[in-house]
């Protein structure tokens, strides 16, 4: 296995591999980037940017996930 970092996820520590970015984490956590926005170090993370914010050890995500419905 690869090097890894700790970040967190809405509170929670997760370990994913360095390098990572917040679509590769989205995509690993089943989470369709079109429904869901993240913050990263409380800053809004744009959507357009989601494949090239590399994440870093000791980041703070939160991910608030849209659900739909009527």
């Amino acid at each position: 296995m690869g090097e890894t970092i700790q970040i967190a996820i809405n509170g929670e520590g997760r370990s994913v591999g360095a390098g990572a970015t917040v679509a590769a984490l989205l995509a690993e956590l089943g989470l369709d980037t079109r429904k869901v926005a993240v913050e990263r170090n409380e800053e809004i993370v744009p959507r357009s940017t989601y494949a090239a914010q590399a994440l870093a050890e000791g980041d703070r995500l939160e991910i608030v996930h849209f659900i739909g419905g009527g």
